[in-house]
C-alpha cells in the first residue's frame, strides 16, 4: 500500500507536470498561431456580452406543412383529371379541406391522395388521416405526433443554422442551447452590441431564383395575374416587380457564397456556387431564357433582377445590388449557413457590460483566495506536517483542474467559480478522512507504518463511495441542465476526478517518501 515503484512514481509526477503545462496557456498569450494554445474561456457573466432568447414561429412551421400538402393535393388531382370546387388549408384544425365538383369521383380522389401519406418518424404511424363523405368532401388531417416531431426538427435545424451563422461572424465561444419546446438561448461573450447578430439570426434567408413576368406591371395597382407574385425590390422599397410563383432554382442547392468586388465596376457583390443539381437546373433555365430577366429573391424581396445575356453553364453566378462590404459579407454568411425552417423572434434580450464581468471575476477571485487560505490554515493547525502534505496536494489539485479545463477548452462561469470553491472543500474532506483514520490506528497502538497502511486502506472505500455518488449526481446535472448549471457540473466533475487522484495517489506518495526518509517512531498527525 505504501510502496511506490519508480515507474509508478514517475507516472504520478508526470501527470502533475502535464496538468501544470496544460494550465500555462492561461497565463500568457499564444506566442505563435500554429501552437495549440488551449485556454479556459470566460462565460457571459464574467466576460460580458449579450444574451438572446429566441422563439421559433411554430405557426409558420404548420403553415409551411399545410401549404406543401395543399400543393401535393393539387398535383395529385391534376394527374388524375379530377377537378375540385375548393381546396383550402385550415390551420386551426391542422387539415386541408377539399370539395370535389363531381362527388362520384370521391373514391378515385382518395386513391390518388393516398400516396401523400407518409410515416411519422418516431412512431412509424401514418402522418395524416384521409376522410371523405358521399358529398365529395375530403379532409386530410395531420397527425399531432407528426406535427410535434416536425416542430422539434425545426428547432434542432434552427439551432444548427444559428450556430453556423454566428460562427461565420467570428464570435468566440457562443453558447447556443435549446430551452423548452420552441425556444433557443444564445449567449455571446464579448459582444456588446448584438444588433448585427440579431439581423443575421432574424432573417429566414430562403433564397430562390425565379423568372420575371415582363408582361405584368406590378406598380399599376390591382391583383397579380394568376401564377405571379408582386414582390418588393429590396433596395427600392417603393418599387415592385412581377415574379413568377414557380421556383426555377432553389437556394438550397447553393454550396458556397463569398463576398467580393466586381472587376468591371468595383462594386461589392456576392459570388455563389451551385451543386451539380443546381448547376444543371441553372444552366437549363438560363439557356432557355436568354434576354429575359431572372429575379433573385430573398425572403420575398427581390435583391436584383438582371437580364440573362447568355447561358450560365459553370454552376457559378453573381449577385449584385446596392451592397457595401458589411452587407455583402452578411448575405454571404446567410447563404452559406442555409435557410431557417421558420422565422425566429427575439423574446428577450439583455447585455452584460465588461465592468460587471470584471466585478464578478474580482469577487470570485477574492472568495477563492479566502477559501483557499482558510483551508490551508485549518489543515496546518489540525494535522501538522500531514496537513501540509494535504495542502501541497490541494495546490496541485487546482493546477490539474485548470489544466484539464484548458485542454477541454471549457467555459468558466460564475457558478463554475463557485464549483471550484466547493471542490476545495471536497478535496480536503478526503485528506481529513485519511488523517483521522491514521490517528485512530495510531491510538490503537499500531506502529507508524502499519497505521499508515491501515489508515489509507480503510479510508479509501469511504472516499470512493462519497465521490462516486457526487460524480454521478453532477453528470446528471450536466446531461439535463443547461447554461450555467452545466458549467457548474463540468467544474465539479473535473474537480472530483482530480481530488481522487491527489488524495489517493499524490498524498500517499508524499507520505511514503517522507516515511522512507525519516523512519519516525511516532506519526506527527
Amino acid at each position: 500500500m505504501m510502496y511506490f515503484s519508480r515507474m509508478k512514481t514517475t507516472l504520478i509526477l508526470g501527470v502533475c507536470l502535464l496538468g501544470m503545462l496544460f494550465g500555462v496557456p492561461n497565463l500568457f498569450p499564444a506566442p505563435a498561431n500554429w501552437l495549440p494554445w488551449r485556454t479556459v474561456h470566460l462565460g457571459l457573466d464574467l466576460r460580458g456580452g449579450s444574451y438572446l432568447l429566441l422563439e421559433v414561429d411554430m405557426n409558420a412551421v404548420l403553415k409551411e406543412r399545410l401549404d406543401s400538402l395543399t400543393d401535393g393535393v393539387r398535383q395529385a388531382l391534376r394527374g388524375g383529371q379530377i377537378f375540385y370546387q375548393t381546396l383550402e388549408p385550415q390551420a386551426d384544425q391542422h387539415r386541408v379541406l377539399l370539395r370535389l365538383r363531381d362527388a362520384s369521383k370521391t373514391d378515385a380522389a382518395v386513391a390518388a391522395l393516398k400516396p401523400l401519406i407518409g410515416q411519422d418518424g418516431p412512431t412509424g404511424r401514418p402522418d395524416m388521416a384521409i376522410a371523405s363523405d358521399p358529398n365529395g368532401t375530403i379532409t386530410l388531417t395531420l397527425s399531432a405526433t407528426a406535427l410535434a416531431a416536425r416542430a422539434a426538427g425545426a428547432v434542432d435545424q434552427s439551432i444548427e443554422i444559428v450556430r453556423r451563422r454566428i460562427d461565420d461572424t467570428g464570435v468566440l465561444d457562443p453558447q447556443i442551447t435549446r430551452q423548452g419546446e420552441s425556444r433557443i438561448v444564445v449567449q455571446l461573450p464579448g459582444v456588446g452590441d448584438p444588433d448585427r447578430i440579431k439581423r443575421l439570426i432574424g432573417k429566414t434567408a430562403h433564397m430562390t431564383f425565379r423568372l420575371v413576368d415582363e408582361t405584368a406591371n406590378a406598380n399599376a395597382g390591382g391583383l397579380p395575374p394568376p401564377g405571379d407574385d408582386f414582390l418588393q425590390m429590396q433596395d427600392r422599397p417603393n418599387e415592385k416587380i412581377a415574379v413568377r410563383k414557380r421556383v426555377d432554382v432553389d437556394g438550397a442547392d447553393l454550396t458556397d457564397a463569398r463576398a467580393g468586388t466586381s472587376p468591371e465596376t468595383g462594386e461589392w457583390v456576392v459570388n455563389f456556387t451551385f451543386n451539380s443539381v443546381g448547376a444543371r437546373r441553372f444552366a437549363d433555365v438560363s439557356r432557355a431564357n436568354v434576354n429575359h430577366r431572372f429575379a433573385i429573391v430573398l425572403d420575398d424581396k427581390v435583391i436584383s433582377a438582371p437580364v440573362i445575356r447568355e447561358a450560365i453553364t459553370g454552376g457559378r453566378g453573381q449577385i449584385s445590388g446596392s451592397f457595401n462590404a458589411q452587407s455583402a459579407s452578411d448575405l454571404a454568411v446567410l447563404l452559406r449557413a442555409g435557410a431557417l425552417p421558420a422565422p425566429l423572434t427575439v423574446v428577450e434580450e439583455r447585455s452584460v457590460g465588461p465592468e460587471l464581468g470584471a466585478d464578478s471575476i474580482r469577487a470570485g477571485a477574492i472568495s477563492l483566495a479566502a477559501g483557499f487560505v482558510l483551508v490551508i490554515v485549518f489543515m496546518a493547525v489540525f494535522y501538522g506536517l500531514f496537513g501540509w502534505f494535504a495542502n501541497l496536494a490541494l495546490v496541485i489539485n487546482l493546477l490539474l483542474m485548470l489544466g484539464i479545463m484548458s485542454l477541454l477548452q471549457a467555459t468558466l462561469t460564475l457558478p463554475g467559480m463557485a464549483g471550484i470553491l466547493l471542490t476545495l472543500g471536497m478535496a480536503v474532506d478526503a485528506n481529513i478522512l485519511i488523517n483521522e483514520r491514521i490517528r485512530e490506528e495510531q491510538r490503537l497502538g499500531r506502529p507508524p507504518l502499519a497505521a499508515l497502511e491501515h489508515g489509507f486502506k480503510r479510508a479509501y472505500s469511504t472516499i470512493f463511495d462519497s465521490n462516486a455518488t457526487a460524480f454521478l449526481a453532477h453528470v446528471m446535472l450536466f446531461v439535463f441542465g443547461s447554461g450555467p448549471v452545466r458549467g457548474f457540473a463540468v467544474t465539479i466533475t473535473v474537480g472530483i476526478a482530480t481530488s481522487l487522484f491527489t488524495a489517493w495517489m499524490l498524498t500517499r506518495l508524499l507520505v511514503s517518501r517522507w516515511y522512507v526518509a525519516t523512519r519516525p517512531k511516532l506519526l506527527p498527525v
